[in-house]
Formats: structure tokens, sequence, C-alpha cells
């Protein structure tokens, strides 16, 4: 069956915005739900990996509206920072690369490509682009509180912000490094760098040893190592610079000189040479004036720290096997006339490493790669000598102490003759404009002071009072709590809300973008005409609205605005807020999530703290990441022409649960696009039924189902478990149908009222459940089945335990247990039956089952006790003639499912008339094979094989002929 899935998307968007279906405002009769996701970044098309987050985040929207909350989900467009202005800056120099992404992936013609030199027409563009495309996905979003982050009063929002943290002290100025793209001459994050690589950065000691008055530094991380040092190491083929650096003569790699230079340090370059210049040279230890000497080492990567390496053979595992390397590299020490004498100083010792640590965990690491295991021996050894670790003697005044003490002891007694230098973990970063990032030491930059303690105190309370989803995410959130620092939040260029008291600057893009979801209460307002856009709204206008300081009257007269408007915002806020759902991905978590919780919990009360976050894992394309290099970045409205939408949000939500990758496949979307059509062909198979009242058992057994489905699927949604959700109403609850059906088409009643009846109930159920992940499948199916209303207003499905049949449901699993008991043994046999008889149990069997039964369920399983027990009960002591029975029973209870035995706990169940009534679907799938049923107690069986002694209760036993 093929379907215009187009015609019927257009359809059903136009009926959406012509009823103003998810437009929200207060309603005091109706509880609220705010749910926002992030918004865009408008400088490219969303591809399929976008839309996961956007498409859980509606979901839960559409679930919670279903279930009678009025839901408010609006959306915005994050036009400010820099990677806008990099790429219009790519554009007009011609950048290859990035020209073939926009004509081959994203399709752009070069007539609007060459608008792309002014950097709004590239946020303009691209936001049409990603609405129009969220509007195809069926997103359901109040489009009038829209806004972009580069509007007038949306500025003025930021500063405001901005003055708020300022005047409470949690906006600093002072040095601090940052990551800094050296062309634009800002500081970058996330959001600025091509592939949206977070620059991470570490400290590293900068230890000034000499030659003859010439400084030759190294970078470290362990100070304490330093009585350890036995030689230095340098890259003989690398080129080094001879530089006066704050005055003093130092040797060090070129690349060094460079960073240097942005650690505002005063760097001149004299000279050039090669590394292998001063290999032999005598170099002073400043800690303890010991002589050591300098080594060549192909390893020593100029691009990392001073190019210049001290070496602790006894304590580094690479330092260990470099100088065991050379000592055998006769060759080496010829070409550069040296011997090598230098031998591993032990200064650490720690439980578990009695000779030297580098060369015994060398030894522990698990055998693999060289360099696997050097780094896996350091890891484990650095780690284990921090902890565990103790100063010998030979550590001078720090000796006996334990290395986490003696790390910083040693790091202030050096201080004379050492500084920090920072260095990119995670390099290479590029900017968005191309350039490569580096660590740069800004001074008079104005900083969000995440170090504040007290402020860390309030951000670790909301985030163990709000609910996060996964729960495993929380101690992702203590962890970057714990560690940040003070961030940049201002840069020199780029879009965005100047910084309100000192100009030259601009606020960063990741800072003004932390509590924008409290404007969307005032964009509708501003959007709609009834706040002026212009210069008269103020800090007051905020400082009412969103926090309830000052009066309307004050406000209105300040701001030149009727006091009744600024009363109508303040009580829209009031109602709204906060927000009680914030849907982001895991990647936002180190920066814009953890944003969100510090700057909510220092601007507002803790009644307007975030009451939830949501955080999705990625999307994988045929189990790949998405790559431009790959070819399988899919823009999103090129997947929706091609599949349509609900196929498209099912691939997306089905693959994985939330935190996990989602694999989007082709294959899963063919499946789901097949099975939508079925819900179609069983809409047109529904139409004008009437309801009847269930007739027959599994008319009764399919009722209970879907009450146990709707409960089932309830719960999964309640905990955002879509995947298990979608699970319940695409694939358990269609194998419920396709049982019903065979069983009514056996009894040949499949058209039957009752039937027909039942038939559409089920799919009434299922489409209510299916609409908040597939909304255009479902409203058109609601409506084709008869609704006048859309079924976004039909209300979520309550399950009616009234209607559960724990009888009918029984009867299903005993037959279908059986079904597959004959399966099995026509396959082994091989035989075709012409009679099969079935032989339920004897009476006296019931109550063993039962006592046996409640004992497993209390967790006792001791054969001893039960069989005493059993004895002791005349109503089961004929147990003692046939003791191997308990034994089957007990298997036969741990086999089966936990819902099955609570469910024959209840239960006075008639094994022969549920058999009787399925004797028609047995006799069907043996080719209408006569099928008696008898039960175990009845003199007049037919049983010459005497099989009837091996039935037990819910295990019928069997013979064929």
């Amino acid at each position: 069956m093929s379907f215009d899935w187009k015609s019927l998307e257009d359809k059903w968007i136009k009926k959406w915005e012509e009823q103003k279906l998810f437009q929200a405002d207060p309603d005091p009769s109706r509880k609220k739900y705010f749910v926002t996701v992030a918004y865009p970044y408008p400088n490219s098309p969303q591809h399929i990996g976008h839309g996961r987050t956007y498409t859980l985040a509606d979901a839960h929207a559409r679930y919670m509206r279903m279930k009678g909350y009025n839901v408010l989900f609006p959306m915005g467009f994050h036009y400010t920072g820099t990677p806008i202005l990099g790429m219009s800056r790519r554009v007009a120099a011609g950048d290859a690369d990035l020209l073939e992404t926009f004509h081959n992936v994203y399709k752009l013609t070069d007539d609007v490509i060459s608008t792309f030199v002014e950097p709004v027409k590239i946020a303009s563009y691209f936001h049409n682009e990603i609405k129009q495309g969220m509007k195809e996905m069926g997103y359901s979003m109040d489009w009038r509180r829209e806004f972009t982050t580069i509007d007038r009063v949306y500025s003025k929002f930021i500063s405001w912000q901005f003055r708020t943290l300022k005047s409470k002290g949690l906006i600093v100025q002072g040095s601090h490094p940052v990551g800094w793209c050296p062309r634009d001459q800002n500081p970058v994050s996330q959001h600025d760098t091509m592939g949206d690589v977070e620059p991470d950065f570490t400290e590293y000691m900068l230890v000034k040893f000499t030659h003859d008055g010439v400084v030759i530094p190294a970078a470290t991380l362990r100070p304490e190592t330093l009585f350890g040092v036995t030689n230095m190491w340098v890259n003989p083929d690398a080129e080094y610079v001879e530089a006066t650096v704050d005055g003093e003569r130092w040797i060090v790699s070129k690349e060094a000189a460079r960073k240097l230079e942005f650690l505002n340090h005063s760097v001149s370059i004299a000279r050039t040479l090669k590394g292998s210049e001063i290999v032999g040279w005598q170099v002073t230890n400043p800690l303890n004036n010991s002589a050591i000497p300098m080594y060549p080492a192909q390893f020593v990567e100029p691009d990392s720290g001073t190019g210049i390496v001290m070496s602790v053979p006894a304590h580094a595992p690479f330092d260990y096997q470099a100088l065991a390397d050379l000592k055998a590299d006769d060759a080496t020490q010829q070409k550069f006339n040296l011997s090598v004498v230098a031998e591993p100083v032990k200064i650490i010792e720690s439980d578990g490493y009695s000779g030297i640590p580098a060369a015994e965990a060398i030894a522990k690491a698990v055998p693999g790669p060289h360099e696997s295991r050097l780094e896996k021996a350091t890891s484990d050894l650095y780690s284990h000598e921090f902890y565990k670790g103790k100063m010998l003697p030979n550590a001078g005044r720090f000796a006996g102490k334990p290395v986490a003490v003696a790390k910083n002891e040693v790091k202030e007694y050096i201080a004379g003759f050492s500084s920090a230098m920072y260095e990119l973990n995670n390099k290479p970063v590029k900017c968005r404009c191309g350039a490569e990032c580096v660590v740069k030491l800004l001074n008079n930059q104005w900083f969000l002071n995440y170090g504040d303690k007290e402020w860390k105190a309030l951000a670790h309370e909301c985030i163990q009072k709000m609910d996060v989803v996964p729960q495993d995410i929380r101690q992702e959130f203590d962890y970057v709590i714990d560690w940040l620092r003070e961030r940049a939040c201002a840069r020199k260029s780029g879009l965005g809300t100047k910084l309100p008291w000192d100009p030259e600057w601009i606020v960063e893009s990741l800072s003004d973008s932390v509590i924008y979801m409290a404007y969307y209460v005032i964009a509708k307002y501003v959007n709609g005409g009834m706040v002026p856009a212009g210069e008269t709204i103020n800090d007051s206008f905020f400082d009412y609205v969103l926090l309830g300081a000052g009066d309307a009257q004050s406000v209105a007269e300040k701001c030149s605005m009727p006091a009744s408007t600024v009363e109508l915002v303040r009580k829209e806020f009031q109602y709204f807020y906060p927000v009680d759902s914030r849907h982001s991905g895991r990647d936002l978590v180190p920066n814009h999530l953890s944003f969100f919780v510090f700057n909510h919990v220092a601007i507002f009360g803790r009644e307007n703290w975030p009451g939830q976050i949501v955080v999705n894992g990625s999307v994988l394309m045929e189990g790949k990441k998405m790559s431009k290099s790959l070819g399988n970045i899919i823009p999103l409205r090129a997947a929706i022409r091609e599949q349509g939408a609900d196929t498209i949000r099912l691939a997306m939500l089905v693959s994985a649960e939330i935190l996990q990758d989602a694999d989007f496949s082709f294959d899963t979307a063919r499946g789901i696009r097949s099975k939508l059509s079925g819900v179609f062909e069983m809409a047109d198979r529904c139409k004008n039924v009437q309801q009847s009242a269930p007739e027959q058992a599994e008319d009764r057994w399919l009722q209970s189902r879907l009450q146990r489905a709707i409960a089932q699927t309830t719960e999964s949604m309640d905990r955002l478990r879509v995947r298990e959700s979608i699970h319940h109403i695409m694939y358990s609850l269609e194998q419920d149908l396709q049982w019903y059906l065979k069983r009514a088409a056996a009894k040949g009643r499949e058209n039957s009222p009752a039937a027909m009846s039942m038939t559409a109930e089920y799919l009434r159920m299922q489409v209510r459940m299916l609409a908040p992940f597939a909304p255009f499948t479902a409203e058109e199916v609601w409506e084709r089945i008869g609704n006048k209303d859309m079924i976004a207003k039909a209300g979520w499905p309550q399950p009616d335990g009234a209607r559960v049949d724990l009888g009918a449901e029984e009867s299903e699993f005993l037959v279908s247990g059986l079904l597959a008991d004959l399966q099995n043994i026509v396959k082994v046999t091989k035989i075709a039956p012409k009679k099969i008889i079935v032989y339920a149990s004897a009476g006296w069997k019931a109550p063993v089952y039962q006592t046996i039964l409640a004992n497993v369920m209390e967790g006792r399983t001791n054969f001893g006790d039960m069989m005493k027990q059993l004895i002791a009960n005349p109503e089961t002591a004929k147990i003692k003639s046939d003791p191997n029975l308990v034994k089957k029973v007990q298997d036969d209870v741990l086999s089966t499912p936990v819902d099955a035995r609570t469910r024959r706990l209840k239960l006075a169940f008639d094994e022969i008339a549920a058999i009787k009534d399925a004797a028609s679907l047995l006799s069907k799938e043996f080719g209408g094979a006569e099928v008696v049923v008898y039960s175990e107690d009845d003199a007049s069986k037919y049983d010459p094989k005497a099989k009837s002694k091996f039935a037990r209760p819910f295990k019928p036993a069997v013979f064929m002929e």
C-alpha cells in the first residue's frame, strides 16, 4: 500500500496551525508543563543527528499534552558568537572544503552561497531552513515565541542578566588561561570550533634547568619527581630557538616559543638551531644542583611542552624504556659521542613496588602493542604513587611526605625557578574560521567565576533536587560542577550583546544562552507588539517580570508601556516557570547544561530552579559516526522527503534508550514504514465499526492485554524510556493482535461484531499511544476511523482495571505454550498427527502446585522443607507417592515469567475449558487433526501409552497418533 506522505504531512501541519493547537497560554484550571530543548545555531541545515534531541523533546511534550497538561514547547535561534562570522570569512576566501559542503551536502546554489559573505544572511537562510524542517517533522511548538539572540529586547535581557551576575560578584576581571583563536583574537569554546570540540587544557610546571647561563626549561605534571631526574631528552632532528624570554636566554622548540607568547611572555628569537647541537650538554637541576646529561630521543615532540623533556626513569615508564633503548643503541651513542651511564634513581616508595617502579609497572602491564603497554603502565603507576606513595630520604626536606602533599610543597618551593605553562590536551583544535587554536593567558578579561565555592554549592543542591534522566548522568554533572573554574564570558568580535559596562567586549555565545528559557514568556509579547522593541525597555522590566522586584506601575512608567501589560507578562512568567524539562545532548553536559544550572541558581529563587534535565546520546548512521568524509551526513529535510517524517521520528527513537547512541538505519526505517502502512490498512478495516461487548475468551484476552499495554507504556513514558514505549506500542501489542486474529480466524469469527469491535478498540488505543511518536499517522488514522476532533486532544488512554481478565490471560498463555510444545513434538518425531489427545493434570496436583508456587514466590526453594510441608497437609499428602513431581513443578514455576506466577497465585483455573476453547486453533495448526481433551482423573479417557500421569498443572501431557 503506497501513500502520498508529503500531502498527508502538509494536511496536518496546516490543520494544527489553523487550530492553533500548540499555542500555550496561562490557564489556571490546568497544570502547566514547560518543555525546552537547545535552540539551534543556524550555520547549517539540521541533519538526522540533530533530529534525535528535538524529536525526543517533542514526543515528551506531546505525551504530557495528551495527559492533560498545558504544555509550552517553544523555539528560538542562536545567532550570537563567532561561528557564523568565521563561516562568512571562509566563504569570502573561497574555502574549497566549505563550498563543497554547501554544494554537495546541503545542495545550495551559487546564488544563495554568494550572499553568505554577510554573516546575518547565513543565519537568516539556515534559520528559515531549520524552522521549516521542524514544522515538517511535526514538532508541536508555539511559534509565537520565536526569537533570535540578536533581537533588541533579547540583548537588553542579556545585559540585565550580566548586570545581575556582576552585582552578585559572580563576574570578575583577571588573568586566566582560555582556548584562543589567534586569527579572530577571541576566546573559543565548543560552539566556536570545528567538530564542536571544547578546548581542554592542562597546567604544567615549567622548570628552569640551566647550562652556562642559558635556561633549558622542561614542562612537567610531577614536580615532586625532580629529585629523580637523571637526564634530559631533546629531539636531535627538531628545530629549536635560542630566545630572550622575559630577559633570560632560553632554548626551546620553535613551536614552544610561539606558545609562550600567548602566555604573556616577552619572546625575542636570536637564532635557530637543531636539537642535535645541544645533545651531550651537562644541564643543572635547579632543585639539587646536580649535573645531568642531555640525551637524544626521537619520541620528543617539539609541539609538546617546550620540546625538551626531563627524564625520571625510575618513575616514568616511557623514560625507563627510552634509557634502556639508548644504552643498547651503540650507533646512536657513537654518532653523538656519548657514554650513557645514567641509572634510574628511586625517590618514591609505595606498596606493591619493591624495585624500580617503572620497570615493574611495565612488567605488570597487559601484553599488547608496545606504545599501549607503556601508556597503561604510566597511567597505573602515576595514579598509584599519587594516592599511595611516600617520598624517600633522598627527597631532602620532603622525605616521608605523601606524594599528594609533596607535589604541592615542591611546587611552592621551586616557584623562584619555575612558571606555569598551559597545553591543549585535545589538539589540534580548529576554530570555525580555520585557524588552529592555542591556550592564551588573558589579562583584564571578564570571567564568570564558576570556581566560587558558594555558587558551586548551590549548583550541587539544584542537581540533587532535580530529576536527571537518565539517573546515572547525575554524577557527571557533579563532576563538572566540581572542576569548572573561571570561564571567559566576553570576546572582542562576533555577533551578540555588548558587555554592558565595557562595550569593547561582546558577551560570549554560551554565556548568553543559559537562562534564555525565561525569555520565551517575554518573546510572545514582544512579537505581538505589546512590549515595545525599542530603547524604552530597561532593567526594571526584567527585575519585576522575572524576579518580582519593584511594582508594575513604576515599571510601566519607566518602560513606556501599560501597567496591565507588565502585570500580564509577570503572571505568565509565574504560571509557566520554572522549566519542567530541559532536553539536550550529552556533549553539552560539560558546558551549556552545567551553565544552565549555575546561572539559574544564581539569578532565581529555589522555586524557579529547573525541575528536570534529560540527556540523550548522539546518532550513528548505519553504525558509523556521522562525518563529511564518510559522506553520511543527511540533511533532515532531505530524509523527510525520502522516508516521511513519522518514519524518521520512529527510526531515531526506537534504536536505543536515551543515553545510548542511536544507530539510524535505513533498513529499520523501511521496516517502520511498512508497519505504519499496516496501521493504515487496519484503519480501512475498522471504519464505521459498531461497538460490541466481548463474547469469547480471546476477546476478553485482547481487552485485558490492551489494559496492560497502556499501563506498561505509561510507566515507560513517565520514566522517558522512549524505546521501550515504542516497543510496547508497535511490537508487543502487534504480536498480541496477530495472536488474537489467529484465534478468532480459527473459529471463523474474525468478522463477527465482537471481533471487529475488539480490533477497532485495539486500533484506537494503539494510535492514541502512537501519537507522540508518529503524530501524522496517528492523526490521519484517527480521522479515518470516524473521529471528528484531533487525536492530540483525545487524551492519553487510561488503563481500566475492571477490564483486566486474569483467567483470559492465563487461557491464552496456556494455549500458546501448549501449541509450542506440540510444534516441538512434531518437529522431533516428524509425524503428521491425525489425532491429538491432551491430558490436563489430576485435581489433587493443583494444591501441590499452589503450595510450591507460594514458596518459590517467597524465596523458599529447599526441596526437603517443601516435601515436609506438602506431606503434612492432607490435601497434598498424596505427593509422597510421586516425590519427583515436586522437583518438576518447582522447575516449571522457576521457568515461568514473574507476571504469570503472580497471576496463578490469584487464580482458580479450568485448564480443560481453556484447551477445548482453543481446539479449533490446534486442529488448524496441524492440518485438521482431531483434538480431544481429557482430565488425568477421567476413568474413561483414551490413554494407550499411559501419558496422562505425566500431566502437571499448567503443563498438560500430550499423545499423538
